[in-house]
């Protein structure tokens, strides 16, 4: 075995021993499960026996000679009760099956269902906590097909095909061993076709992992294009490249398409190859033992029970080797979705670290260097310290480093050296959700929710009343239009806020942000998208909000943060100068040329 097979080997062992560990606590279901497939198999082999023996004792004896009249009518009404017994025998067993049967799937199919809910919540649990490097790098699509598809693919191998396999391996040993018991020579003729269906059970298996692996990594390629394009459907329209899109949505499609096709083929030829071998073994098995029953060495029950093992024994040899492909399918589902859980954030959180009911706002940064990849450092050698209730701005040409400053003081990124410090306390000591949930961000690029209008200002925090969200949204002068809306804070948002303008978007994060009640106030070019009279209105919102908390500002348009209590001037990553508006532009240095290039 090759090295690049026996890691593989390996892999898929680890894979299925974390998804055994996923039966833990349903040992009773499954020793229930057990116990019925094993009462079903049973009664599975026993049904031909029971035709088999009618038909020795109770239709193969009707025509016996030398008999008189009243002993004919006698035995005639013997094998008439017999039949009639053997009948009411048969439909029991039909309905003990239909029984057990019923019972078996409803418990695997609640078991199955309610493991992949806790795969699925683990996962997206688990996602939530990595880093945005993580998210960076990684599409949309596919973490969507990670959570939906890949998890539900599990479902199958909890419900349906662990025991499937278990019960098939059962069925064809007890075919097997009835059929040596009943007559081994019909059983020798029987197995004469098992060896080329052992051969083409190994060769299925190898092309149906092949097969199930393209079709999943194709299909997480057409969500990946889906997710990704049909978000920037606005900018396919603007720069009218529908064609190419669509051209491009065809040749993902249709490699899709050839998967799935080459899956269907797969079986397609393996099934009718399966039937042909039981076929055979039937016509072998029907003229041996009508030579045999013609020499009177073998019974017509005897010949009736093996044609009928033989129509049912090769049936679970096929399911056999298709579990076992679909089995491959769901342990690579299983591989992606452990990948995912594997996945370890960027950001550690301290052993034990420290809590804070309420922050001061004092941030201080000493000697940071940080780079997103790499030694590209982004910020080189930052130092600079915001007062409590300080008012600060960072303005600077794009790519300066001002943004990164705003992602490192809520920690979305870990520094590389110098140390980044809130309160006197370094923040990899702090722990993340206090330190997050004392910052309120407002962006640029605001992100909306399906909802309503006030689910997306509170994010669902039932904590927070209606009656703040209202004071939150009339503080900025986002309740001038959401009254006007036909069902005002009740109005449903589509995704990602599509039916509000640009300005209502960036109110709303405003009023979010208010309802949280931050100690920290954060805002990347938080008036970009807002029109000059809304910004006045909102400008004095800030000033009223500003007041006691700490403020960190960025942005472009100088006009909006000549109030600021301190600007810091960055340029490729360093700080070049401090201070007020009034004293930057008398220092005749980049903030000066800055506020010039603007005003011409």
């Amino acid at each position: 075995m090759s090295q690049e097979m026996r890691k593989e080997y390996e892999m898929k062992g680890s894979v299925l021993r974390r998804l055994a560990a996923y039966l833990h606590g349903y040992e009773k279901t499954l020793l229930v499960v057990i116990f019925l497939v094993l009462i079903i198999t049973a009664l599975e082999l026993y049904k031909p026996i029971i035709i088999g023996d009618a038909i020795d004792l109770y239709i193969n004896t009707t025509g016996k000679e030398g008999l008189s009249l009243q002993e004919a009518e006698a035995l005639r009404q013997k094998n008439l009760n017999g039949m009639l017994q053997a009948g009411i025998l048969y439909l029991a067993v039909l309905l003990v099956i239909f029984f057990c049967n019923m019972i078996q799937t409803w418990k695997l199919q609640k078991m199955g269902q309610s493991i992949i809910y806790q795969i699925r919540e683990e996962v997206f649990e688990h996602i939530q906590t990595l880093s945005m490097d993580f998210f960076n790098n990684t599409p949309v699509g596919k973490l969507v097909t990670r959570v939906t598809n890949d998890t539900e693919a599990l479902n199958e191998m909890y419900t349906t095909i662990l025991v499937k396999l278990f019960r098939n391996c059962i069925k064809i040993a007890g075919y097997a061993i009835v059929m040596i018991r009943i007559d081994a020579v019909l059983a020798f003729y029987s197995f004469l076709f098992l060896p080329p269906v052992g051969v083409l059970i190994v060769f299925f298996r190898s092309l149906s992992r092949k097969a199930y692996r393209i079709t999943r990594n194709k299909l997480t390629d057409l969500n990946t294009f889906l997710s990704e394009n049909l978000s920037g459907m606005k900018l396919i329209q603007i720069f009218a490249r529908e064609k190419v899109k669509y051209q491009e949505f065809e040749s993902r499609s249709l490699g899709l398409y050839k998967a799935y096709f080459r899956e269907v083929m797969i079986f397609a030829v393996f099934r009718p190859l399966i039937y042909i071998a039981s076929v055979l073994a039937l016509a072998t098995v029907l003229y041996q033992g009508s030579m045999l029953t013609l020499k009177g060495a073998a019974s017509i029950g005897t010949l009736y029970i093996f044609v009928s093992y033989i129509s049912s024994f090769f049936e679970p040899i096929q399911e056999l080797a298709e579990q076992f492909g679909t089995l491959q399918s769901s342990l690579a589902s299983g591989e992606k979705v452990f990948s995912i859980l594997g996945e370890q954030p960027d950001l550690k959180e301290a052993k034990n670290p420290v809590k804070k009911d309420r922050f001061e706002g004092k941030i201080e940064f000493s000697h940071v260097w940080f780079a997103y990849e790499g030694e590209d450092y982004i910020l080189k050698d930052v130092s600079f310290t915001i007062e409590p209730g300080e008012k600060v701005a960072f303005v600077g040409a794009t790519g300066a480093g001002k943004s990164s400053i705003l992602n490192l003081i809520g920690r979305y990124y870990d520094i590389q050296k110098g140390e980044i410090r809130i309160d006197g306390i370094n923040i990899r000591d702090l722990d993340i959700r206090g330190l997050r949930s004392a910052i309120g961000q407002v962006q640029q690029d605001v992100f909306l929710f399906t909802g309503d209008i006030k689910s997306n200002i509170r994010l669902r925090n039932d904590e927070i009343s209606i009656e703040k969200v209202k004071e939150a949204a009339c503080y900025v002068h986002a309740s001038e239009f959401i009254e006007k809306l036909p069902l005002g804070y009740d109005e449903p948002v589509t995704e990602r806020g599509s039916t509000l303008s640009a300005g209502q978007r960036q109110l709303l994060s405003f009023a979010r942000t208010l309802a949280f009640d931050p100690r920290i106030l954060v805002m990347d070019e938080a008036t970009a998208n807002i029109d000059t009279e809304t910004e006045g209105l909102i400008q004095q919102a800030l000033e009223k909000l500003m007041e006691g908390r700490t403020t960190i500002m960025v942005a472009h348009r100088l006009s909006t943060i000549q109030h600021a209590d301190k600007i810091i001037v960055m340029h490729k990553g360093q700080i070049r100068e401090e201070g007020t508006h009034q004293e930057l532009l008398e220092q005749d240095g980049i903030y000066k040329r800055l506020y010039e290039l603007q005003l011409s």
